[in-house]
């Protein structure tokens, strides 16, 4: 099998150099899907998935600001709402006008954003690990989420996840046998978090965490009305969003299908295999997503 095409470009958003990857499928009229990545990494976490998918599928994959090659201008607000103002931007300007939407961790609050302001963009939702249920919530994700800028602490703990241990604990915990695991993506993602501004992007986010949470039953609210087509992958041993969170969905959107994988929060970097064909059938059968 050949690997696809992919183009790695910027495009100006608002005086934000938004870094993507596209894929160039085969068929110019193949389905569009949009990747949005989670914390603490980017668009990079997606170069496997779209390896095996991209000459099937047109594969779509920014770095928000403060992620990966994006480069956003001091003074940028680093809030969950201007992460969404950002890629509701990025997808205009390319001229999406429908799509598929994966969604994993930070990419659920930015993507359930987008579905919000425009729901006739979305032909479908691949959700993996991506919270939107306060069931989905473990008790450290609640403690994490309810710090405040004024407490004690606060800071330090939040900057204590962002450095190399704290990065590699999130691919490795739930993990069965690490040795899947490529240390290439926690020291990527490391390399990241540790440019200049970048620590402190990650801090102003974490403390804007509980506006997601608090847009919680607005998302319930959109699935339930628009009802879109979903697939649902999860790593069932996810230290920050496990296992309720991914049966939660199933209370508004019972014709959702559902798999639960015995890993932790990097689905894809250990199931990639058992992925692959679960988002080509989809895909595959969802109407009316190429753009």
């Amino acid at each position: 099998m050949s690997l696809p095409l992919v183009h790695h470009r910027y495009l100006e958003i608002d005086g934000v150099d938004v870094f993507y990857r596209e894929s160039v499928p085969s068929r110019a009229d193949a389905p569009t899907m949009l990747l949005l990545h989670g914390f603490p990494s980017g668009s990079h976490q997606f170069r496997r998935l779209i390896d095996a998918l991209g000459d099937r599928y047109r594969l779509i994959a920014p770095d928000y600001p403060g992620f990966g090659n994006t480069l956003a201008p001091s003074g940028f607000e680093y809030t969950f709402d201007r992460l969404a103002d950002i890629i509701e931007g990025f997808v205009q300007r390319l001229g999406l006008t429908r799509f598929a939407m994966y969604v994993f961790d930070f990419g659920a609050p930015v993507g359930f954003r987008l579905a919000e302001r425009h729901p006739e963009w979305i032909a479908g939702l691949v959700v993996q690990n991506g919270n939107a249920y306060e069931a989905g919530l473990s008790d450290g994700a609640r403690e994490f989420t309810a710090l405040r800028p004024e407490q004690d602490g606060a800071e330090e703990t939040i900057r204590g996840l962002l450095t190399l241990a704290g990065t590699r604990s999130q691919y490795e915990t739930g993990v069965a046998d690490t040795t899947v695991l490529s240390p290439e993506s926690w020291l990527l993602d490391q390399h990241f978090l540790d440019l200049p501004g970048r620590k402190e992007a990650q801090v102003a986010l974490a403390f804007d965490y509980k506006s997601n949470v608090a847009r919680y039953p607005a998302w319930q609210d959109w699935l339930r009305k628009y009802t879109p087509p979903t697939l649902i992958t999860w790593g069932a041993d996810d230290p920050f969003f496990p296992a309720p969170g991914a049966h939660a969905y199933l209370a508004d959107l019972p014709d959702a299908e559902l798999h639960l994988f015995d890993t932790g929060h990097f689905a894809l970097e250990t199931h990639l295999a058992e992925i692959v064909p679960l988002i080509a059938d989809f895909l595959d059968l969802l109407p009316g997503s190429a753009a």
